[in-house]
């Protein structure tokens, strides 16, 4: 399932709770998206040619690294 988020038009403004599930929506987002940032930024998506099942194991354990780098 796929969440988007709620889109305002020039006939219609968003409503305050359409307002904050986009915040909240957008609060998700952010660390996975950092996450992704930081992967391409150290080219590892390019180079890996492996499993998709194994792929995800190696994603899970950079993330946990670059959150421990982020956090010191």
């Amino acid at each position: 399932m796929i969440v988007t988020g709620y889109e305002a038009t020039r006939a219609r403004k968003l409503a305050p709770g359409e307002k904050q599930a986009n915040r909240v929506l957008a609060a998700v987002r952010a660390p996975v998206e950092h996450g992704f940032a930081h992967l391409k930024t150290w080219r590892i998506l390019t180079k890996l040619r492996t499993d998709p099942a194994r792929a995800t194991g190696l994603l899970r354990a950079f993330l946990v690294l670059s959150n421990l780098e982020l956090s010191r």
